[in-house]
């Protein structure tokens, strides 16, 4: 296939693919806990680091479309597919994986956050293990002073992709709760202490997405 049609057939499938997401996200019924962990750091003009699990993508990307948030997304083509779709939610792209150690996607990401955009990251992207915390939010979070709020999805009726993360996209109509964390500050007094603190973090992911599926105000 020549790079034409390769390029005619990625907008084709990104345009369906937004598409397809308005369509289903308009059913949607929303519950959101402790949505003012978000807002009281943006009235402070606080930017703020949100992490989510890559399997938990969708309903997020949905919820905070229009926002301005620049998200981490991967290189590779399943990310440009990813990247175009978020662009065309309105909202920003930093190319790259900090979990691979890519120091310009980390400076990416520190720009970002000192134009005063909150960024988003997925910390088992893109690769997996799904639900493992890689360094790169804590990294960014020591050189920015930007507080790190973790969001949590549940969605009781949805379907799960065969994929390593275990992709989410509720069903029409489904009721998603999402839920965010306290914002929490990485105190460290070097980027490799900073790396340290990963298992305390991946334990605040799987207690904010615990609060999601009880339902916990």
């Amino acid at each position: 296939m020549t790079g034409g049609g390769s390029d005619r057939t990625l907008r084709w499938t990104v345009g369906l693919g937004v598409l397809a997401i308005r369509v289903l996200a308009s059913t949607w019924r929303y519950r959101v806990i402790n949505g003012e962990a978000v807002a009281a750091q943006r009235r402070a003009g606080q930017p703020i680091i949100l992490a989510l699990w890559h399997g938990q993508m969708l309903v997020p990307l949905w919820h905070h479309r229009g926002q301005g948030i620049a998200i981490l997304i991967s290189e590779h083509r399943d990310g440009e597919i990813i990247a175009r779709i978020a662009e065309a939610l309105r909202l920003h792209t930093v190319r790259g994986s900090t979990s691979r150690g890519a120091g310009r996607a980390l400076v990416g990401l520190t720009r970002a956050l000192a134009e005063g955009r909150d960024i988003a990251i997925t910390p088992d992207g893109p690769r997996g293990p799904a639900e493992s915390f890689a360094p790169g939010a804590l990294v960014a979070s020591h050189r920015s002073g930007a507080p790190i709020v973790a969001i949590g999805v549940h969605a009781p009726r949805a379907w799960r992709l065969r994929s390593w993360d275990r992709f989410i996209i509720p069903k029409p109509f489904s009721r998603v709760t999402i839920a965010y964390g306290d914002p929490a500050v990485v105190e460290a007094q070097s980027p490799r202490d900073a790396a340290g603190q990963a298992d305390a973090f991946q334990e605040l992911m799987r207690r904010t997405v615990a609060r999601a599926a009880r339902g916990d105000s």
